[in-house]
């Protein structure tokens, strides 16, 4: 099934209508649509390669291989259901709690005022 140009709710019963999602990219590096579809729980079958394989990082929904006709095969077999988690593990509100941890505090970042003469 080609999907084309779909964005929001659309788009998202498509992925939750699918069996399994195959991205036949070998050179996509951030690899969003794997995000989108493991969101809504449907499958991937993917090349392991940098971008899927950090997409995947054991969510148990994404099958890499280099017969994507094997991985298509293995993630229907697999079939998890993990949108819920993925959707938790994938939000601004994650996203924003790893960037705000990672901060330091430093009194070097202190702008001292500059008196006009």
């Amino acid at each position: 099934m080609f999907v084309g140009a779909k964005v929001g709710s659309e788009l998202a019963s498509y992925f939750q209508r699918a069996d399994v999602f195959v991205f036949p990219s070998r050179t996509d590096t951030f690899g969003l649509v794997l995000l989108e579809a493991m969101a809504c729980g449907t499958p991937v079958a993917a090349f392991p390669v940098r971008g899927p394989h950090r997409r995947d990082q054991g969510s148990r929904v994404g099958i890499l291989d280099e017969d994507l006709g094997a991985a298509s095969m293995a993630a229907l077999s697999a079939r998890p259901r993990q949108g819920p988690a993925l959707r938790r593990k994938y939000s601004w509100e994650a996203a924003s709690g790893q960037f705000l941890s990672s901060l330091v505090a430093s009194r070097s970042m202190e702008v001292p005022l500059v008196q006009a003469a």
